[in-house]
């Protein structure tokens, strides 16, 4: 009796299909979110005006972007399971900081005077980012969800033209990003220096960007993920 072959292993399991617009969004979401915390240390300046944003702010409005492109292409749900995960990424990024910077320096890096100012510059900003970083989830997640809710909300006649889907963002975004300014500034900044300045900034930075910028993002990045998406599949090695 001829017995044959039994099929590679490869050949019988299940392969788990991803859309690769969703895949690739999903890397660059989880990338933002920690990049987000890292950047706010710095306050940039409104000129010609006395009023400052954090960096913080770029990233983050990329993390709207990439939220609402998700709502609108793969749904509501998928959305805020991408959310709701993107504390992943920002968790083991803030268990990872405050052990680099307990760990003992190298005695190349200590017994160099210039690399020992660079690494007292590293410690002096990285010791103080905890701070926002704890920050950062209350108002990560407030503002987020309330931005893909907003989004969804908004649905109606024309949410599949260019200007509804601009609409929509532009709104979605303004609204959200005020709360997240207000929850955000006040967490992470309020007792080290005077907040009212960094937080009107913050709050008017993010409106006019949301209501200039955003919608063009969004409908690129729905489009960016519609291409993705109808790239054929590679077979697998």
């Amino acid at each position: 009796m001829d017995q044959t072959d039994p099929a590679p292993a490869a050949a019988t399991s299940p392969t788990v299909s991803m859309p690769l617009g969703l895949f690739v969004f999903t890397l660059l979401y989880g990338g933002m979110t920690v990049l987000a915390g890292v950047l706010a240390f710095k306050q940039v300046q409104l000129w010609p005006t006395n009023l400052a944003v954090e960096s913080g702010i770029f990233p983050f409005l990329l993390l709207v972007v990439i939220s609402s492109t998700l709502s609108q292409l793969y749904g509501r749900a998928m959305a805020q399971r991408i959310v709701w995960w993107g504390f992943l990424p920002l968790g083991v990024a803030s268990a990872l900081l405050p052990l680099v910077l307990l760990l003992p320096a190298s005695l190349e890096m200590l017994s160099n005077p210039e690399r020992l100012k660079d690494l007292a510059a590293f410690e002096r900003v990285h010791w103080t980012t905890p701070r926002v970083w704890m920050a950062g989830p209350a108002s990560y997640i407030t503002s987020l969800l309330l931005n893909i809710w907003i989004f969804d909300r908004l649905r109606g006649a024309g949410e599949e033209s260019t200007l509804g889907l601009m609409v929509r963002g532009a709104v979605a975004s303004a609204l959200s990003q005020a709360v997240d300014s207000v929850i955000f500034i006040t967490l992470a900044f309020y007792g080290l220096f005077p907040i009212m300045n960094l937080m009107i900034g913050q709050v008017l930075a993010k409106v006019v960007l949301s209501l200039v910028l955003v919608p063009f993002l969004i409908t690129g990045g729905v489009q960016a993920a519609r291409w993705l998406d109808a790239r054929p599949a590679k077979p697998a090695l």
